[in-house]
């Protein structure tokens, strides 16, 4: 959350609920929507490290809000992140451990493991497959990442027939 937060505010200041709307129309569904109470804590470790600044603007009708805005230290903080290298494929999955233990432990047969996977695995796809239908034609970025979730369910769901052919 910290570094979502840090680059919506690189835009422009902003207090609380707009940082939220802003996630909302960024990623649609294909995110999930964060409480709002989950953003002003994370808002208020930044301003405790030092990362972001309030300040209480006044409204004539409704209380006061208040405004976050990124400090150089927040700015440095969000260049450090777009700076860092991604996490990569896993290699200690937990599936597999299970599947090359299976034998061993005769808790289970590999293959009622791989098709419980599979099935898992296609229920998700399903899953991307009505998130995408419901989401907005012109909203890429959420596009772009339910097409991701998708072409990794897809390769895991190759790699369980490598793995069935191999393994069973």
């Amino acid at each position: 959350m910290r570094p979502l937060l840090l680059a919506l505010l690189a835009k422009e200041p902003a207090h609380g609920y707009e940082l939220k709307q802003a996630l909302e129309q960024t990623f649609g569904g294909a995110y999930p929507s964060p409480n709002i109470g989950q953003i002003y804590v994370t808002l208020g470790r930044l301003e405790k490290d030092g990362l972001v600044r309030s300040q209480d603007v006044e409204q004539t009708s409704r209380p006061n809000k208040k405004v976050y805005e990124l400090t150089p230290a927040g700015r440095d903080a969000l260049a450090s992140w777009v700076d860092e290298q991604s996490d990569g494929p896993k290699l200690r999955d937990d599936f597999f451990v299970k599947l090359a233990l299976a034998p061993m432990t005769g808790a289970a047969d590999r293959m009622t493991l791989i098709n419980r996977q599979r099935r898992h695995l296609l229920n998700l796809m399903r899953g991307l497959s009505d998130l995408a239908a419901t989401t907005d034609r012109n909203n890429t970025v959420a596009l772009l990442l339910i097409e991701g979730a998708r072409l990794h369910l897809q390769a895991d769901l190759e790699w369980l027939e490598r793995c069935q052919e191999e393994l069973t």
